[in-house]
């Protein structure tokens, strides 16, 4: 029995040895596959293209917005839904805006 029991405790240690210097190998590893991932990335992004500037909307698009809701005021105003007091306010905001 003393020599099946060696046995075990022989086999055990080399086992906790191999399982420690696997998972310092692993570990080495991940880390340089981490590195070479950033440098990769970091190359690519030096020579991406920059995002497209913003299109500027156009100046005749908010004029014709103004016009719509100035129709729609006089509408109102005809229809009897607005006073002229009430139809006069919100034509000077809307050309103020």
């Amino acid at each position: 029995m003393p020599g099946l029991l060696r046995g075990v405790v022989r086999t055990a240690a080399i086992v906790g040895t191999a399982s420690a210097v696997n998972g310092r190998v692993q570990r080495r590893q991940q880390g340089r596959w981490a590195r070479q991932d950033q440098e990769q990335y970091e190359e690519q992004q030096q020579y991406a293209e920059p995002p497209p500037a913003p299109a500027a909307p156009p100046q005749a698009s908010g004029m014709d917005d103004k016009l719509a809701q100035l129709s729609q005021l006089g509408e109102l105003r005809s229809q009897g839904v607005l006073s002229d007091a009430e139809f006069e306010t919100q034509k000077s905001r809307i050309l103020n805006s």
